[in-house]
């Protein structure tokens, strides 16, 4: 293929009546779903918990909370924290907030203390809205940030009456209760609208920033992303034409969190752009999944592979008719030949007339960049391009475009891509780079290749990572924690196959003279841990060695260390 002027896309042959170029709204976030509420105000937009709420009551609820912040003096350009699962809360709040101009910061609520510390300063948020089991970890550390409001949320709060009762008698009875003067419930908050008049919604233009997401970035440090109106309004446009069987009053079973790109941009973006139900499930169970799958009888769902097999594992789906599902989509972490061959017999025996289809894509580009066609799937491929989305493989040294089949490290341009990492220009200009075509491309330092006829395949990553349940989990990072407990000389972090969750986090340790292997030292250095480091990337076996491997220059060798536990 050589150096180009124009890319070639030879996945084209296969888009069918897809449209090979889609046009783009230049509105915010709230725009187009308002857009949607029009069409369609009284189809469900959200289900929770088996409460209905229409999309005429949607903008109802996203106007109320709007003023609720414009009460609080929220203003275009701020950052405003959702610390939060997938509730009604956590909806109302992204596009209120995308409402006002301001920019949603969207972290994890597995977070670690000193983690929720540095999201918000390296945003400034003043404000911040939490589930209740975050509060605690907030009220830790919120003289060290510049949070002046708390806005405190329960899962129960959009519950049925009687659910949330329930809810209260036994998982909220162990949250621990926060009393400070700077938290207030989300019901006392939206109390706050009432008093507030004035205009307060605008009207935003493309380029504006929306959303902030958290992710390794191609370093392994933790990174901002910040995503445009355009990034995520154009990924709902794409992911409508590609999955190209989606229609209004659908459902989607909204499994994957609203902080992870994966979640927000489809499980809620472009289902409220597409007029779809999404069916918020808070914390996954895979134990319940059943019950879900019976229940609301979703068309469309999406997950890691550790979600399809949690499917297949759960002995209650026997017998279990899955007819109604229409759209089946894998990302997060690859999908091997063997397992989409597993999951499409399953799905096959439970008379779905429908097959996996897994797709690639990272947070710098809101999520997919490739998706594999609904009558054209190909085992061992991530897909081909979405519209408006170029993908081509570059050698890592030159930036020259390689041939078919050639493997090298895979680069993304279009609509999607970040506008960059906040507070990080170093980073940005290293990840987002210029080739000689004049066209601006995300470096995603995962290495693949491609196929004459336009399918991707992606081999592995360049950065060492380790994915656990479709997180990512930046070893060099643990080891950080790890090695500023006094006790510890040195570590190594490294990921074991674990049949549930695809990799499990292992730490070697190495303590420095004068401490021993005690109980005591053992439980120090976990609890250590326990405060700096997500629960989702926490290790889950730790081993206590007097050396570790070295490499010819004097590096701890993980690899040696992945090596003895494949024996």
């Amino acid at each position: 293929m050589g150096n180009k002027a124009s890319i070639e896309k030879p996945w084209l042959q296969h888009y069918g009546h897809i449209p090979h170029s889609l046009s783009y709204p230049d509105k915010s976030l709230w725009e187009t779903v308002f857009d949607t509420i029009e069409k369609h105000p009284k189809v469900n937009a959200l289900n929770y918990f088996g409460s209905a709420i229409t999309y005429k009551q949607l903008h109802e609820k996203i106007e109320r909370c709007a003023k609720a912040f414009k009460a609080l003096g929220v203003q275009r350009g701020d950052k405003v924290t959702i610390c939060m699962p997938n509730t009604p809360e956590a909806v109302y709040s992204f596009y209120a907030v995308n409402m006002l101009g301001a920019v949603a910061n969207m972290i994890h609520p597995l977070s670690a203390e000193n983690e929720i510390k540095r999201f918000v300063n390296i945003t400034d948020s003043r404000i911040i809205v939490a589930i209740n089991i975050s509060a605690e970890k907030i009220s830790n550390i919120i003289n060290e940030t510049c949070i002046e409001k708390v806005i405190v949320a329960s899962p129960k709060d959009s519950m049925p009456p009687l659910l949330g009762v329930g809810y209260q008698m036994t998982k909220g009875r162990k949250v621990t209760k926060v009393s400070h003067p700077k938290f207030v419930s989300f019901e006392s908050f939206l109390s706050g609208s009432n008093n507030f008049k004035g205009d307060f919604a605008i009207k935003g233009k493309s380029d504006d920033p929306a959303a902030i997401l958290y992710s390794g970035g191609t370093t392994g440090e933790s990174k901002g992303i910040i995503l445009t109106n355009l990034n995520l309004n154009a990924i709902a446009v794409q992911g409508l034409a590609m999955t190209d069987c989606i229609e209004p009053g659908d459902r989607i079973l909204a499994i994957m969190p609203v902080f992870h790109g994966f979640g927000l941009a489809l499980c809620v973006h472009i289902a409220l752009y597409a007029g779809v139900t999404s069916v918020l499930v808070p914390q996954f169970d895979m134990k319940t999944f059943h019950k879900l799958l019976a229940k609301h009888k979703p068309n469309i769902m999406a997950g890691v592979p550790t979600l399809y097999e949690a499917l297949m594992r759960n002995k209650k789906m026997e017998g279990l008719d899955l007819s109604f599902l229409k759209c089946v989509l894998s990302g997060g972490d690859s999908l091997s030949v063997q397992m989409k061959e597993r999951v499409d017999n399953f799905l096959k025996e439970h008379n779905a007339n429908v097959q996996v289809r897994e797709g690639y894509g990272l947070t710098e580009s809101v999520t997919g960049s490739c998706l594999n066609p609904k009558n054209n799937t190909r085992a061992g491929s991530v897909g081909i391009p979405l519209p408006d989305t170029i993908l081509k493989i570059v050698n890592r040294e030159t930036n020259e475009e390689l041939n078919y089949g050639e493997e090298g490290e895979i680069c993304v341009t279009g609509p999607t891509t970040m506008q960059g990492y906040m507070g990080d220009e170093e980073e940005t200009n290293r990840v987002l780079q210029t080739h000689e075509d004049g066209q601006l491309w995300l470096h995603t330092g995962d290495l693949g290749y491609m196929e004459p006829d336009g399918f991707i395949h992606f081999r592995q990553r360049i950065k060492r990572m380790i994915i656990t349940s479709g997180y990512n989990v930046y070893p060099q990072i643990v080891e950080q924690v790890l090695e500023s407990h006094p006790a510890v000389a040195y570590s190594s972090v490294i990921g074991l196959p674990d049949a549930y969750s695809g990799q499990k986090v292992k730490a070697y340790i190495v303590l420095n003279n004068g401490f021993a292997t005690t109980e005591e030292t053992q439980n120090s250095i976990k609890k250590h841990c326990e405060m700096n480091i997500a629960k989702y990337a926490m290790p889950k076996e730790f081993e206590y060695k007097d050396s570790l491997p070295k490499t010819l220059v004097g590096k701890v060798n993980y690899r040696a260390l992945e090596l003895e536990n494949a024996k």
